[in-house]
């Protein structure tokens, strides 16, 4: 597979992929796609715009037409990381989240049987298993089970992934994966909240009692894995990818502030999210055994390396807190509808 297509590819875990996938795999052709909503920040791609392996193209996974021209220019597989995905988001409002997260899926698999596109991977999440009691883990067999209206869309998703391949014969998996850290990552989500935040002397928010529980990542982990799933994977089948390392949300905000020299008083505890799961963990024996796929990064080495490069990169963060990073785009390319990098 040389000619890849990457979907949400300005987002936090599908730029990383792209860095990766132009490092690991020299003779690999990326076509980056993204609609560019607040999560997607082009800023996040500025080093892999100047490699001529790759080509960006400003587009949404919903819109067939403008798509199809793009599945058929040759393309061999399909990561698609395309979501909505911040919970208390679909919260306030499910809409955005059922037309990206399951419509654009459902587009995307139409087009990838048109243009017989070899494989199709899904990057979903371990949440649509629900949530765990004090023991015991997800494996690929547990029942969905989604608790939010994000997890639910990621769950249907996943369903017509699955339909797709039993009924069409189509090529396709399914990675789930447990809670991502690391660059890039937008500053809404808990572990770049909270050192941003801290940066900038503000509290950092934590949910209830701070003791719900998730399997810590790091995303260049992640992205290893979803290679190896990519081009080894059994098609059909699911892969639960985590890092093995469960840790309450109080215990991360505790070792933020000893890495920030902060007090504990810089904690503010805020009403708990509704519906919030417990606890999430998964079990990674199965693409162990088979892909000979495991997670190597250390969560404090891994953790220490991500305060450092925020410390680094206050520009990119500080840019999409004051909104500015949403000019990058028209200033590099101009505006518009579909708008492809140039050549």
């Amino acid at each position: 597979m040389s000619r890849i297509l990457v979907t949400g590819a300005a987002g936090f875990i599908g730029s990383n992929f792209v860095r990766h996938l132009l490092r690991a795999r020299s003779g690999a052709q990326i076509v980056g796609v993204d609609k560019l909503t607040y999560a997607g920040n082009l800023e996040s791609l500025a080093d892999c715009t100047e490699d001529a392996r790759f080509r960006f193209v400003r587009c949404d996974i919903c819109d067939a037409d403008a798509m199809a021209p793009i599945l058929g220019d040759g393309i061999e597989a399909i990561v698609n990381f395309a979501a909505e995905s911040h919970v208390d988001r679909s919260i306030l409002g499910a809409q955005e989240f059922v037309r990206t997260n399951v419509i654009g899926v459902q587009v995307l698999l139409d087009l990838a049987r048109a243009h017989e596109v070899n494989r199709f991977l899904q990057v979903s999440t371990d949440e649509v298993y629900g949530s765990l009691g004090p023991s015991g883990k997800f494996t690929e067999s547990t029942p969905v089970a989604p608790n939010s209206p994000y997890s639910a869309s990621k769950t249907a998703a996943d369903h017509l992934v699955h339909a797709y391949h039993h009924t069409f014969g189509m090529a396709t998996l399914i990675t789930r994966c447990s809670n991502n850290y690391g660059p890039y990552q937008f500053p809404e989500k808990l572990i770049p909240l909270f050192i941003t935040n801290l940066l900038e002397k503000n509290k950092v928010p934590l949910y209830g009692d701070g003791m719900n529980v998730r399997d810590w990542i790091h995303v260049q982990d992640h992205c290893e894995a979803i290679l190896t799933v990519l081009e080894r994977g059994t098609p059909g089948q699911v892969y639960n990818i985590g890092g093995e390392c469960e840790i309450p949300n109080i215990e991360i905000a505790r070792r933020l502030l000893g890495h920030l020299d902060c007090d504990e008083d810089m904690i503010e505890y805020v009403t708990d999210r509704p519906g919030h799961d417990r606890r999430y963990a998964v079990d990674i024996s199965k693409i162990t055994k088979e892909l000979g796929w495991r997670p190597r990064m250390n969560f404090d080495d891994g953790l220490a390396e991500t305060v450092a490069w925020y410390l680094a990169n206050r520009k990119w963060w500080q840019r999409i807190k004051t909104g500015e990073y949403q000019e990058y785009y028209e200033k590099q390319y101009g505006r518009g509808g579909v708008t492809v990098k140039p050549e």
